[in-house]
């Protein structure tokens, strides 16, 4: 199998994985979303570690231990990508994960968006069309619903976010993702202790499945690392589509949430926005 091909399947494997996860999480849908998040960070951080000491990578953890200057900017990061993680559970168990969906939707054009205001990147006249598209979408879901689609919102930001601050933090991936989740265990070891009513142990299955969120939580990051480095950016900008759009088609047809004429308005926008953007950046490229 060429480079290519299996750069594809890397990245059908993440994205599959990823927008496959509302099954995932409904499965702990009894248990409170701060718990669920308490054990990702931690089994996350043990899988993590564990992945590192495997490649003998010990020494690159050490010396990154030992730079407190780089070590504040992952907390920094790793603190919003946790807040990303706990509000997507919540938004899957508390029912809207057509919302979720729409977030995930959003966040390439948040992207955009801080590449504009922070990094001073341009734009050209159907790129802006694109993003106001994408913004009378919101506007209108606002109007429509009387109220902020904070969840959408709040994860296309944080993760947009993240992502910026992984842009500027030279740390490599699977590192940086490892001590990330590691500066967050203490506090989610923490919550667990105080809280009184845990669900680990009390249930073979329930158990399995806390463990098993740091699994959920690591393979598509590496599926989707190794695709990152065999695959154009551009290829990839299609790809990740495929994540929000199985969330969307499990929660309308699987969980049989409520799909109105509104949210196709809304997500017409911002399809089309995304349509006009990638054309307009892979001409780009070409070019």
């Amino acid at each position: 199998m060429n480079s290519q091909r299996l750069g594809i399947l890397y990245a059908v494997l993440a994205y599959g994985i990823w927008g496959l996860f509302p099954l995932y999480w409904k499965l702990l849908g009894s248990i409170p979303a701060l718990e669920i998040l308490s054990h990702r960070v931690i089994w996350s951080s043990v899988l993590l570690l564990g992945v590192l000491f495997s490649y003998r990578r010990w020494q690159e953890l050490g010396k990154l231990i030992l730079k407190p200057r780089q070590l504040l900017p992952l907390l920094a990061s790793g603190s919003i990508l946790a807040f990303n993680w706990g509000l997507y559970i919540y938004g899957v168990n508390s029912d809207r994960i057509i919302e979720t969906s729409l977030g995930y939707f959003i966040n390439p054009l948040v992207s955009v968006l801080l590449g504009v205001i922070i990094l001073r990147e341009r734009l050209q006249w159907l790129q802006w069309l694109a993003f106001s598209l994408a913004t009378f979408g919101v506007g209108y879901s606002i109007f429509a619903a009387g109220q902020v689609p904070w969840i959408a919102l709040g994860l296309a930001f944080s993760f947009g976010i993240y992502g910026f601050l992984r842009k500027i933090i030279v740390v490599k991936p699977l590192l940086g993702l490892a001590v990330e989740t590691c500066l967050l265990a203490p506090v989610a070891i923490a919550y667990l202790t105080w809280h009184n009513d845990n669900h680990f142990g009390q249930n073979g299955l329930i158990t399995l499945l806390l463990i098993g969120c740091g699994v959920v939580t690591s393979v598509p990051l590496f599926c989707f690392n190794s695709a990152v480095q065999l695959l154009r950016l551009s290829t990839i900008g299609f790809l990740q589509y495929i994540a929000p759009s199985l969330q969307l088609i499990i929660g309308v047809w699987l969980y049989h949430e409520s799909f109105t004429r509104n949210n196709a308005i809304v997500f017409g926008l911002i399809w089309t926005a995304l349509a006009v953007y990638s054309a307009t950046s892979l001409v780009n490229r070409k070019a």
